[in-house]
């Protein structure tokens, strides 16, 4: 990989994450609503009591000088203090960041493990009973809102079965000292099995309706996309020589017909890490998206802008490592 292909995307973070940082800030300061008055609430409080709160807070300074200095300080890492918790807004993103991270990567793996073992099966079977199901179940995925099918869930298997837990990341008499605050790979790394199984049935349901959708989505560009290259000279000519279907399939065509689906994939972490807003407040699931939610509501301005910034670091660091990928799956591929 070359050194220019690094730093020319490090260049390309810059603008990126200063138009996301503009933004969010121009759409939460132009939201009606005074945080000083939301934090008062019915306190019988003086003007000035309000005005040394404002300026405590910061919001005395006009719009384009708050933006400057939130942009100066987030340099180094300082994000200021939230005005709901009353801490730095650093403490509150790395105690909820965690547990976002854990349900995307999980909600990831399911994705990945549905989509392209049935798109592979759907493009060798094309035409066939299978090939049609399987498209007809990628349309429902992709139609099917997020927050109806976790709540259908939380009906069908928490409240009418009773099999799953209805919220929540683990039961309080399973907590773990925390390492990563990955729940799963804390428990494993300590050995208690026991928590590693109840954080995995506490996960299943909203990992499960975040990754159905993008199951869906990454089942029907795999398929296209085994379709186009099994139909590739160099596919034909290794089948002529008499080349096993299984190494043909595994070894030639899924290293390359993979390629648009790890795009994809890239581009849909996106998505979930944005569709943990609903996911997460649908099952209480204490990560970063939704207490981003709950700091719009309160008019958090510094935990909303670094809660975001946070996030945007992230999906454009997933693309980057997707581009890596690319010249492991197909080393004619050059950085």
């Amino acid at each position: 990989m070359r050194l220019g292909f690094v730093v020319e995307r490090l260049l390309q973070l810059v603008p990126v994450l200063l138009g996301v940082s503009l933004v969010v800030f121009l759409m939460i300061t132009l939201t009606p609503g005074d945080p000083v008055e939301i934090m008062l609430g019915n306190e019988r409080a003086t003007p000035e009591q309000a005005e040394s709160l404002r300026r405590e807070m910061g919001l005395d300074l006009p719009p384009h000088e708050r933006f400057v200095k939130f942009v100066r300080n987030a340099l180094t890492g300082n994000f200021g203090r939230s005005f709901f918790h009353r801490r730095p807004v650093a403490e509150v993103i790395a105690e909820r960041l965690p547990a976002t991270m854990e349900l995307t990567i999980v909600s990831m793996l399911i994705a990945l493990a549905l989509s392209i073992p049935l798109g592979v099966l759907a493009a060798v079977k094309r035409g066939s009973i299978l090939d049609r199901i399987a498209t007809v179940a990628s349309l429902i995925g992709v139609s099917m809102p997020g927050f109806w099918l976790g709540i259908m869930l939380i009906l069908l298997f928490a409240v009418h079965l009773g099999w799953m837990p209805v919220s929540g990341r683990v039961d309080f008499s399973h907590e773990v000292p925390r390492i990563t605050g990955m729940i799963l790979l804390d428990s494993l790394i300590q050995g208690r099995v026991d928590t590693f199984l109840d954080a995995l049935h506490h996960i299943i349901m909203p990992a499960v309706t975040l990754g159905l959708a993008m199951a869906a989505l990454l089942m029907r560009v795999t398929r296209a996309s085994m379709i186009e290259v099994l139909q590739q000279d160099y596919i034909l000519f290794a089948e002529a020589k008499g080349l096993g279907r299984a190494r043909l399939l595994m070894r030639h065509a899924l290293k390359n017909a993979l390629i648009p689906t790890v795009t994809v994939a890239a581009l849909e972490t996106g998505y979930l890490l944005g569709g943990n807003t609903i996911v997460e407040t649908v099952f209480g699931w204490p990560g970063l998206a939704r207490v981003i939610v709950e700091g719009i509501f309160s008019r958090d301005y510094p935990l909303v802008q670094a809660g975001v910034l946070v996030i945007a670091v992230i999906y454009v660091s997933v693309n980057f490592l997707a581009d890596v990928l690319y010249t492991l799956l197909n080393p004619r591929v050059k950085l």
